[in-house]
């Protein structure tokens, strides 16, 4: 790492890498670090060249990140509403000489339409709060609790958001947790956003599924594709072939 990106990281934080055409990530495990979640999102998600892409809630901005380093040919834009995070992650927008693809922007989420303007994007993506309410935490405002909890936005904010910013025919994705999928479907459906693809994420074959990947489609028709399951470990420790090739680029032999 030259001085010029050494002087981006600052006290406390750490550059990690993507695995990703060489991309690093500027984080701070006093805060929040992102995780399999957001790798599987991306790998998960899809854009054209030429698309208005736009992330919300993008925390650090590995989301974006990782699409350009996958799909490149886009315009990218992340919302977060935490300074700090934002601050981050303009700093690793620069890190990896992609402050001119990457716009980050402080903003709230519940109002993301009139930050952007409605129907202004082909491809939203989220990954969004999970939990539903504050219980066990001590400390209902920090960085860690508002990535994890919905205290700053709900599901029907994130998917009424989305509805409003894409263009007709736009795809939206996310990744939430199986047991909200009855809610998380019928939100979509109610905003006329049709989910249109779906895979369970397990962590082990024999486990019940952890995560959900969700494709919708603005206005789109009734019909539903389900993916296989993606397993993620075949032992411990030990990643599936196909999440080597979702998570590493290059070289992935043990």
């Amino acid at each position: 790492m030259e001085r010029w990106q050494q002087e981006l990281v600052r006290e406390g934080e750490r550059a990690d890498s993507l695995d990703r055409k060489g991309y690093q990530i500027i984080q701070s495990p006093s805060r929040f670090c992102f995780g399999m979640d957001a790798v599987l999102l991306a790998a998960f998600a899809n854009n054209k060249e030429g698309d208005r892409v736009l992330d919300l809630g993008t925390g650090t901005g590995v989301i974006p990140i990782l699409m350009e380093a996958r799909y490149g040919g886009a315009e990218y834009k992340a919302l977060e509403i935490q300074a700090d995070s934002c601050d981050m992650a303009r700093r690793s927008a620069r890190l990896n000489g992609l402050e001119d693809r990457i716009e980050i922007v402080e903003g709230d989420l519940t109002r993301a339409h009139e930050i952007f303007g409605p129907a202004s994007f082909d491809v939203v993506t989220c990954n969004p709060p999970y939990m539903t309410n504050k219980h066990g935490l001590t400390n209902p405002s920090g960085p860690m609790a508002i990535a994890r909890h919905e205290l700053l936005c709900s599901l029907e904010d994130v998917v009424r958001e989305t509805a409003r910013l894409l263009r007709p025919g736009g795809h939206s994705y996310f990744v939430h947790r199986p047991f909200r999928l009855v809610e998380i479907m019928t939100r979509m459906h109610d905003y006329g956003l049709e989910p249109k693809r779906m895979r369970l994420v397990y962590p082990y074959a024999d486990r019940e599924p952890n995560m959900v990947l969700l494709e919708g489609v603005r206005g789109g028709r009734s019909w539903l594709k389900t993916e296989p399951p993606l397993v993620i470990y075949r032992g411990q420790g030990i990643y599936t072939d196909e999440v080597k090739k979702l998570y590493f680029d290059g070289d992935t032999e043990e």
